[in-house]
């Protein structure tokens, strides 16, 4: 081989070298801290960067992404001398690679040991209830703790959030019974609002049914009583306007007296005293007046029902069940209808056969 190719050879290779060595490509959101002879010189942002091959070498190289640490849990007394295990997450933020770097030898572990000595003061003066309850203003005063002592360090803490806050299991056993009696309790509570209210619904649903019927009852009284008058109203008319005598109406009252009995509220029944001149009445019409009267059966019959008092010859009332009432009334009725057939067959009678002393002979 030529003694002129080796060193043309070794100088290409130191060069390669030399450029290979002085070409730093950084990937984004990564920090790049350059240090020429062990002093820190620059630090390189993403893309290509050129350093000085052998005097400049890379230290650190650092994320500039938020960042999630999630710590162990960690024993903390409360104030009412209560230990509960609090585990936190902590949100954070490299902002001076620098400071980051040479600021504090290991960030993350500060950042831990600060933020368990900051939680034991904070939880320090609390009590359990109040801690359980207090989530949002511990982890704001953790924040601003944490905030203010990693500044220098060049790290932002964004967000910090206590993941779980575990109780001792006697503590636990004791807020699991709490809970359940207060359950309970809201369930007796609602239970009994639900009664209450139901039966309110049903009294108003009762009370409004009961106005409803009594209303109804009282139209349908008001519209039979009107009814009931404007019949009345019209018979009155039609009698005086076809002019009646007291022989139809004393018909028409014996027509009546049968129904009279027909009531199942009727205990008793009452015969009329003025019940003969009612049938003498429809006899008389019917018939002669010299043979009016009623007939033997009727008159016994109505001596029976019909007594007279000894101060003026009032009817006496005799009080019988309502069924011998209506048979009372049926049997007047039969006798009155019978007394009128037998007026009229008379009065047939007396005019078919001729009058004694007109040309036929007597029979005396």
């Amino acid at each position: 081989m030529d003694p002129v190719v080796i060193p043309i050879l070794v100088a290409a290779l130191v060069i390669i070298f030399l450029v290979a060595a002085s070409v730093r490509i950084v990937p984004q959101a990564r920090r790049y801290n350059i240090e020429r002879f062990g002093r820190y010189r620059r630090t390189l942002q993403p893309g290509l960067n050129l350093v000085l091959p052998v005097a400049d070498r890379v230290n650190t190289k650092l994320d500039v992404r938020e960042q999630v640490y999630s710590s162990d849990p960690r024993p903390v007394i409360t104030e009412d001398n209560l230990v509960v295990n609090i585990d936190t997450v902590l949100y954070y933020q490299i902002t001076d690679p620098r400071s980051a770097a040479y600021e504090v030898a290991d960030y993350l572990q500060a950042i831990d040991q600060l933020t368990v000595t900051t939680l034991r003061n904070v939880i320090g003066s609390m009590d359990l209830e109040e801690t359980l309850t207090s989530r949002e203003e511990i982890n704001t005063r953790l924040r601003t703790v944490l905030d203010d002592a990693t500044g220098k360090w060049g790290i932002r803490v964004n967000r910090v959030e206590i993941k779980a806050i575990d109780p001792p299991n006697t503590i636990k056993e004791a807020m699991e019974k709490q809970m359940r009696a207060e359950r309970d309790k809201r369930a007796a509570i609602l239970h009994a609002e639900g009664e209450r209210q139901a039966k309110i619904l049903t009294a108003e649903g009762t009370k409004q049914k009961d106005i409803l019927e009594a209303q109804g009852t009282q139209q349908a009284m008001i519209l039979r009583a009107d009814g009931e008058a404007k019949a009345v109203e019209r018979v009155f008319q039609a009698v005086h306007r076809n002019n009646a005598d007291h022989k139809i109406l004393a018909y028409k009252y014996l027509e009546t007296l049968p129904h009279l009995a027909n009531s199942e509220n009727n205990t008793f029944w009452v015969i009329p005293g003025e019940l003969t001149e009612a049938i003498r009445t429809v006899t008389t019409a019917f018939g002669d007046h010299s043979k009016t009267g009623l007939p033997d059966a009727a008159r016994s019959e109505n001596a029976d029902a019909v007594g007279t008092s000894d101060e003026g010859g009032t009817p006496e009332i005799e009080q019988a069940p309502a069924n011998s009432a209506a048979a009372a009334a049926d049997e007047v009725a039969k006798q009155a209808a019978a007394a009128v057939s037998n007026a009229k067959a008379e009065a047939e009678a007396a005019q078919s056969s001729p009058a004694p002393g007109r040309g036929q002979p007597s029979t005396g």
